[in-house]
């Protein structure tokens, strides 16, 4: 039983090895002119002004290295250096030598920011300050300034506004040039025109001398909707960062090695099948491949979710994105990169998530029938009023009006501003929400789907049942497990105690157990097949077994405990009448003990990511999963949750990530979905009977533009108003008694 930790290196003698180790780095480096590179390696270790002055010294000791610098906000270190003076393959065992831990950070998957977000951030700055200050001014001029000082203010106001005006609408003005230059129109036409009026007819009445100005109304509107249309942003970007978090467990190549002996970086687009490749400890399978060499031990929760590793032997075979947690091992490609595991799991999840958009497609074609309406109406009020009045000043006054009136602040603003209250509160219970549609989704759902390890279980095996022959049994096996990293064997460890060192040599081998040499007796720890003793399918639970040359003296069984509410969390979504199931790639002998411990009666076992994919897809499902094989049932589910120990890509393919080892968490974030989704309706009824009222109202000319910007301004607060009920729901989602008696009898179960 082994555990090598990722990203650990080996030494290689062979030059031809290093050199392909060089190729890797250079590939990943940036030209800096007169021959000189940079690379950015990670150091997640260095937390203080000490570790800086390690890591430098250290890096500028080598003859290659020009400038070494650490950013321990980052946690990075830049290094320019001349790979004509010495190797790039020394400068990642010098960092691990002052005593860190590292890796090379990829420039093409670096993340240089989100250009979008922040346009939306600094537009929504400028205009909430123009709105800000304009209003006091607005609030003196409405207390009954006299004219000098009236006109005065409005002049201030005008300062502020039009480069305020011309720097946040931009937004809006730009996607409604696009939508009018091929003959359509959006929301953001209305919002564009009702903004350029009104700031033109305040700067009119301002040169004028006029009664009323409307600045304020135009930066109070951008103001308004630039909060919407951010956290809009926000929730869809996030909402990709699945595919892309999956992309980077594949490697960027492999190192070939060529009939003759010779060994050549590839890039991972260049390796075709029928190439020999060495994947080294640590690094990561790039494409699906057959084991060439006498066997080898992966990380393999990419496909099962379970953290036991998979020893492969010679002619196996092994998928992209597995970790060789051994030496170095040889390959034979079977399949291209675009065809390899991971992009079949990538291209599952880019499918669910493509079939997510419809609401949004819905939501489009609504506002393309809004848009045309406004006009119409902003355009008939604007002729009715000047060809049967004759004056045309008030009837662009009345247009004006019901443009801004109709802006669709409120509307805007109905389901995002729930939703943002929604994640304050889910964030409160620890709870992370990171697709606003998500919480509409989590409250339609009609069943829920576990996965086992990690889920419904802790993820960290406990020793449950031990028998050993005498004492020196249960030292033996001490000192053995103690050896190892395996979970099995930390866990053993902490069972039995420290002991004493063994007497004697021990080896390690990968995937299958610790062999010890004492005295003319080889002891062995780990597997029935290892010990050679014949294999039980029967067993519901992980055994390890050590014997003396052969025979049995312990035997040891493992079980991964379930999560303290488990069974509470289930009860309660039994009572909400959502019948709760468990799906997992373990076998379906620990499945299904597990769900009866939980208390669920339908459990699946043994399947692989496809087929957790299949039976989440039909109907409304929320899935919640924590591992790699997880990550396309999360995407393609309804909805989805995973706890914040799950592995990167399972977080970030699901809707919520909850922290702790609360399983309430999935029932608390139904009801607050649900509560959620009243809110929304009522906000929906609220900002539609505001037009119901308000449009008719301009259009008869007795609403002003200013008057109309209140209406506007009011109909928003009263949307959030509403909103900021649902932070008022204290309600426990399992009473506290009925938990502690489910969490007692889980106990004794």
């Amino acid at each position: 039983m082994t555990c090598c930790v990722p990203g650990a290196h080996s030494v290689i003698d062979d030059p031809s090895a290093i050199e392909a180790d060089s190729a890797a780095l250079l590939s990943l480096s940036r030209p800096l002119g007169d021959g000189r590179r940079q690379l950015e390696f990670a150091v997640p270790d260095a937390h203080c002004a000490a570790c800086i002055r390690s890591i430098e010294t250290a890096l500028l000791e080598l003859p290659q290295v020009a400038t070494a610098r650490v950013n321990l906000t980052a946690r990075r270190v830049r290094i320019a250096f001349d790979p004509a003076v010495g190797n790039p393959a020394e400068l990642a065992p010098a960092i691990r030598a002052s005593g860190y831990h590292t890796y090379v950070l990829d420039p093409a998957q670096e993340t240089t920011g989100d250009p979008v977000l922040g346009e939306l951030i600094r537009a929504l700055g400028v205009a909430g300050f123009a709105a800000g200050n304009i209003m006091l001014f607005s609030v003196s001029v409405w207390s009954g300034a006299n004219e000098a000082t009236r006109d005065l203010f409005h002049w201030i106001s005008a300062i502020i506004a039009l480069p305020a005006v011309a720097y946040s609408g931009r937004i809006f003005f730009r996607s409604a040039w696009r939508a009018l230059r091929v003959g359509k129109t959006n929301m953001d036409v209305p919002i564009s025109i009702g903004v350029i009026l009104a700031t033109a007819l305040s700067l009119f009445e301002t040169m004028q001398s006029g009664r009323h100005a409307y600045f304020d109304a135009s930066t109070s509107l951008l103001f308004f909707l630039l909060i919407g249309r951010t956290l809009d942003h926000l929730m869809r970007e996030r909402a990709r960062s699945a595919i892309t978090g999956l992309a980077r467990l594949q490697p960027r190549g492999a190192t070939r090695i060529h009939d003759d002996g010779r060994r050549e970086y590839l890039r991972l687009d260049e390796i075709a099948p029928g190439m020999r490749l060495e994947i080294k400890g640590g690094e990561r399978v790039p494409v699906d491949a057959t084991v060439v060499s006498d066997g080898a031990a992966f990380d393999y929760s990419i496909i099962s979710g379970e953290t036991a590793l998979h020893a492969i032997p010679s002619g196996g075979e092994v998928v992209a994105g597995a970790n060789n947690l051994g030496g170095p091992v040889l390959l034979q490609a079977t399949r291209a990169s675009t065809d390899s595991f991971l992009a079949r799991m990538a291209a599952m999840m880019d499918a669910a998530e493509n079939a997510r958009t419809r609401p949004r497609r819905i939501a489009d074609r609504a506002a393309a029938i809004y848009a045309p309406v406004v006009h119409t109406i902003a355009i008939t009020t604007f002729l009715g009023w000047g060809l049967f009045s004759g004056d045309w000043h008030a009837a662009l006054l009345n247009a004006v009006a019901v443009l801004i009136i109709t802006c669709p602040c409120a509307l805007a603003l109905a389901v995002p501003i729930v939703h943002v209250v929604a994640a304050g509160k889910l964030f409160e219970r620890g709870i992370l929400m990171k697709d606003g549609a998500a919480l509409e989704r989590a409250a339609e759902v009609t069943s829920v789907a576990f996965d086992k390890t990690g889920t419904l279980t802790i993820g960290q095996p406990q020793v449950v049942e031990s028998h050993a022959e005498d004492g020196q049994a249960s030292a033996i096996a001490a000192a053995l497990a103690s050896a190892s990293n395996h979970p099995l064997s930390r866990a053993l460890s902490a069972q039995l105690g420290t002991t004493g060192s063994f007497a004697g040599s021990i080896e390690e081998v990968s995937g299958r157990g610790v062999e010890g040499k004492a005295d003319g007796v080889t002891w062995r720890l780990g597997s029935r097949e290892w010990c050679g003793l014949p294999e039980d399918q029967g067993s519901d639970l992980t055994e390890v077994w050590l014997t003396a040359n052969g025979a049995v003296r312990a035997r040891y069984r493992f079980s991964d405990l379930p999560r303290p509410t488990a069974r509470a969390s289930v009860t309660e979504l039994e009572r909400m009448g959502l019948p709760a199931r468990l799906i997992s790639g373990d076998r379906q002998g620990p499945v299904d003990a597990i769900a009866t411990v939980v208390g669920i009666g339908a459990a699946t076992g043994g399947l692989r990511p496809e087929q957790k994919v299949e039976a989440v897809a039909d109907g409304h499902t929320m899935m919640v999963g924590d591992g790699i094989n997880d990550a396309p049932a999360l995407r393609a589910a309804y909805v989805s949750m995973a706890p914040t120990s799950a592995a990167d890509i399972g977080r970030s393919a699901a809707d919520f990530v909850f922290s702790g080892e609360d399983l309430g968490a999935v029932p608390f974030v139904i009801r607050t979905a649900k509560r959620a989704a009243r809110l929304v309706s009522q906000n929906l009824f609220l900002a539609i009977g505001y037009n119901a009222i308000a449009v008719p109202l301009a259009i008869c000319g007795l609403v002003t533009p200013l008057v109309a910007a209140v209406a506007m301004s009011s109909s928003s607060i009263i949307v959030v108003a509403n909103a900021l009920r649902l932070r008022f729901d204290r309600r426990p989602v399992v009473p506290k008694a009925a938990q502690d008696r489910l969490v007692t009898q889980e106990t004794a179960a």
